[in-house]
């Protein structure tokens, strides 16, 4: 497999772990950028730009196996969570949303069914108690705001907000996005184009612009191989319980879409979901993450020292009841932890399910996105990335 791109002396181990995960680990097409310090150290990409190979220069019906290129982008699941996290701390920053406030105080509707005491900070750490929908949405009803905010506005708590936490898998799309909508005006993903996204210069779209189609690659669900280094691991009995049954948390958390969405559908991908369909390059993430903790290339810094101990200050840990591990969560980003690691204690980001991962380290400045067009059934912690990140750590010992 040829690797393209380029590695700043010293961070050649992430070079070797990243050609190691397409002999090793059945990668398809992958990139990965870190940088450190608001300068890129790592910048790679290699495989073909759809999981399947069967487009060439974006012809449908076509075979053969057109290459990732640079600037090649795919969609990242939850790791766009961070990216919606980031526009509610922003808010905060600014003078325009109260952490401490009811969520119905910018909200009226979501005061029903018991929430009129959710504080916002209790919806960015996952402790809503909302991660279920009675009705599930379909992908058409899901990508409608106004269906999916007033789903989440009528839906009584399943535990009494604030007293516990789980993963709000999919409706922390419409939790996250009308708050924004209600404060800015703004359509989610048209906030965080002009306010995030243009200000970094970082390659990341919620909501994506038919513009921007030819860069994206088709993705699908990949297998890990059978040869030694494949790294198949059995989930605990009670994670796999959760999982086959329908009528668990987990599943229901999962399936507050229902069928699953076709995320390589242009209609889908041209919804905003801050939950998980938000599409970026490797280096859209880490560029992103870098403005969180510092300057980027001499320029823009989005939080503020203040915001940023905000963002990675613990809010939730202990057993999930959604993912039903134990899990730690800040201001609406996973912190390092035994079930999500990210590069050290002090690190916070957000992986998306089967493959993507973002993270900031504020301690080594390091800033790193990894996505891929191949998802696994990992959730929280998927072996090509942690192979990744185990070869950071070595560079940077």
């Amino acid at each position: 497999m040829d690797v393209n791109g380029t590695v700043a002396e010293g961070f050649e181990p992430v070079e070797e772990a990243f050609a190691a995960n397409f002999a090793l680990l059945g990668e398809r097409g992958a990139a990965v950028a870190v940088y450190r310090d608001g300068h890129k150290v790592v910048d790679l990409w290699a495989g073909t730009k759809d999981v399947d190979g069967d487009r060439i220069a974006g012809k449908p019906g076509t075979h053969g196996a057109a290459p990732w290129e640079t600037g090649t982008a795919q969609i990242v699941r939850s790791a766009t969570k961070g990216v919606a996290a980031a526009a509610l701390l922003l808010l905060h920053q600014r003078g325009e949303l109260d952490l401490d406030a009811p969520v119905g105080a910018y909200w009226p509707e979501y005061k029903a069914a018991g929430k009129e005491h959710t504080l916002v900070r209790q919806l960015l750490a996952h402790r809503a108690g909302v991660p279920v929908l009675d009705r599930p949405l379909t992908p058409a009803e899901a990508a409608d705001p106004d269906l999916g905010a007033a789903a989440v506005a009528a839906q009584a708590p399943v535990w009494e907000p604030g007293t516990d936490h789980g993963y709000h898998a999919q409706t922390y799309s419409w939790l996250t996005g009308e708050l924004i909508r209600r404060i800015t005006g703004r359509p989610v993903g048209e906030w965080i184009a002009e306010e995030i996204a243009g200000p970094v210069g970082a390659d990341l779209w919620l909501g994506l612009p038919e513009s921007e189609h030819a860069r994206v690659g088709r993705v699908g669900p990949v297998e890990a191989p059978e040869a030694a280094g494949g790294l198949k691991t059995r989930p605990k009995r009670a994670v796999a319980e959760a999982y086959a049954d329908p009528d668990s948390l987990t599943r229901r958390a999962f399936g507050a879409i229902t069928p699953l969405p076709d995320e390589n559908d242009p209609a889908y991908r041209a919804a905003a979901l801050p939950a998980s369909n938000g599409i970026a390059t490797a280096d859209g993430l880490a560029r992103f993450y870098a403005s969180l903790i510092g300057e980027v290339d001499g320029g823009t810094r989005l939080f503020t020292p203040e915001t940023m101990e905000l963002a990675r200050a613990e809010q939730s840990a202990g057993p999930d009841r959604v993912l039903v591990v134990g899990t730690r969560f800040g201001l609406g980003y996973m912190l390092h932890g035994a079930a999500a690691p990210l590069f050290s204690p002090g690190s916070f980001g957000h992986p998306g399910r089967g493959g993507a991962l973002a993270f900031a380290d504020p301690e080594t400045g390091i800033a790193f996105g990894y996505v891929t067009n191949g998802f696994r059934k990992s959730v929280t912690a998927d072996p090509r990335a942690q192979a990744l990140v185990r070869a950071l750590r070595t560079a940077l010992a």
